[in-house]
């Protein structure tokens, strides 16, 4: 891990050129989605994954770096939904020890999406419609809590330079990490391009995050670029079952979850958590519903239209120019 890493951090000028970095990564991509189907695909199936955050270009003056973060754990990927033109993959954690199972972070992808959220303030993201030319041969993956709670989206195309499968997103808006809002106070917002390769072992996630403090005047003040590094390595000697089993008793429950978040993330203006940053107040009464579930409960949509209404209530409607 420690010679990829090496090798990951020297390219991290790489967050300096965003836009040159889309350019070369867009050149030569296939228009046809079959391809990047299976690439997408090929993110499934079980996991050894290490995080790695490194603060690489400092911005303002005093600003002192912040210490690098390493972590990892034991993940599988599930594919939810897959047809020619959307993959849905479900991330779900399993402590190899204990047997406990976190439902983690979801992906979609989708080709040629007509609209995506962004992430436009804070606990606020509204709906954007995408044009043609941003679109065109190109697949949007949009990001998810662990609460089926939207995080952030980008456009992107596949390119298959040397034979290898990479999809780089634009430069977008997304809020926070959790590692990092229980600590920082200092900026409100992250400007990131992703890529993801598909490589002989696995996969992995390049982030190429910018640190900023978005004013309530519209101004903004960068701080700190950070490399981020991702590495999902497939293994074969991690028990499973337990992440199997629980995404079997509860994932109707989830289907639930997620058609009520479509209803607010599917078309403008889009939607606004009324809950603290940290989101417990809607992740904690949704995991105790997923549990009593998998312990035999039957789905009660009543409860899950309570969290929602307690907690979820549309964006704000875009200023109208003049007015």
């Amino acid at each position: 891990m420690k010679t990829t890493l090496a090798a990951a951090l020297m390219i991290s000028a790489f967050a300096t050129t965003a836009g040159a970095q889309v350019a070369a990564a867009t050149a030569g991509a296939t228009a046809a989605p079959a391809r990047d189907h299976d690439a997408i695909l090929a993110m499934q199936g079980e996991h050894m994954v290490d995080f790695a955050f490194d603060e690489t270009v400092l911005l303002q003056p005093g600003y002192e770096r912040s210490p690098a973060m390493r972590s990892g754990g034991d993940e599988v990927v599930i594919v939810v939904e897959d047809t020619p033109t959307r993959v849905v993959l479900q991330h779900i954690l399993v402590d190899a020890r204990s047997g406990h199972v976190t439902k983690h972070w979801r992906q979609d992808w989708t080709y040629e999406a007509p609209v995506r959220f962004e992430f436009s303030a804070d606990q606020t993201w509204t709906v954007r419609a995408l044009s043609p030319e941003e679109t065109r041969g190109a697949w949007t993956q949009c990001v998810y809590e662990v609460s089926d709670a939207p995080r952030y989206c980008g456009t992107g195309k596949w390119n298959y330079d040397d034979g290898v499968a990479t999809w780089t997103s634009d430069a977008t808006w997304r809020p926070l990490p959790r590692r990092e809002y229980t600590k920082r106070d200092d900026y409100n917002a992250l400007r990131v391009v992703n890529r993801h390769t598909i490589v002989p072992a696995g996969w992995t996630h390049e982030q190429f995050n910018t640190k900023v403090l978005r004013k309530p005047d519209g101004s903004q003040v960068a701080i700190a670029r950070e490399f981020g590094f991702d590495n999902y390595q497939k293994v074969d000697d991690i028990d499973f079952t337990p992440a199997y089993d629980y995404w079997k008793a509860t994932k109707d429950f989830w289907v639930q979850v997620r058609s009520r978040w479509d209803g607010f993330l599917s078309q403008p203006p889009g939607v606004h958590l009324k809950t603290k940053i940290d989101g417990m107040a809607m992740i904690m009464p949704l995991f105790e519903q997923a549990e009593a579930i998998q312990g035999g409960a039957a789905i009660d949509e009543g409860a899950i239209d309570a969290v929602f209404a307690q907690w979820v209530e549309p964006a704000p409607a875009p200023a109208v120019a003049g007015r």
